[in-house]
């Protein structure tokens, strides 16, 4: 049996579970980082608009029309991908670590709030780095074959290096969730 808590015990054990509340205004500073983000997409959008329709024309250096449409587009994507990695950590981590979201009655709740907990959050942020990584090389590897490059041999394998670690790191985190939730499964089974 438990012995009750002295009141500086209980005073400092509350203190200590409030201070999650100190990550919320990190959670709004991220919001805001999502307004940015939606901003720049329209300003990528404008400009694939401008060049598009010939309204931006382009220079004698710069590469031919589809590949500056493409490399628009995956500016595009790009965006995108970063803003959902945003709303992962913002809705994710709050749910987390701060406090629970009562959206269980409301039709738009994503599927993956349902189940998240610390570890699928780092899976999917993992995957989501990946999925940007892979943006970038594969504009990088647009860009390194026209002749107005700044690319050095050098500067695409880093990025390739660093594309590995990052998808290395997720198969470690992914097998590591994998694990825990089997012994979980094990402890949890053994009590019954």
């Amino acid at each position: 049996m438990r012995r009750p808590d002295s009141f500086i015990e209980t005073l400092l054990e509350r203190t200590i579970f409030a201070s999650r509340w100190l990550q919320a205004p990190l959670y709004i500073g991220l919001i805001v980082a999502q307004a940015i983000y939606v901003y720049q997409f329209f300003v990528e959008l404008w400009h694939l608009l401008g060049v598009a329709t010939g309204y931006v024309t382009l220079s004698k250096g710069d590469p031919d029309l589809s590949t500056v449409i493409m490399l628009s587009v995956l500016a595009l994507i790009d965006v995108v991908m970063i803003a959902n990695l945003l709303i992962m950590v913002i809705i994710g981590g709050y749910e987390t670590f701060v406090s629970r979201l009562n959206l269980d009655d409301h039709d738009d709740q994503p599927e993956w709030l349902s189940h998240v907990n610390a570890g699928a959050l780092k899976v999917k942020l993992a995957t989501a780095l990946i999925s940007i990584s892979s943006i970038h090389l594969l504009k990088t590897f647009i860009e390194v074959r026209l002749p107005s490059t700044t690319y050095k041999d050098s500067d695409v394998m880093w990025q390739i290096a660093i594309h590995v670690v990052f998808v290395f790191s997720a198969i470690a985190l992914a097998w590591t969730d994998k694990l825990m939730m089997a012994n979980a499964h094990t402890e949890e089974a053994s009590k019954h």
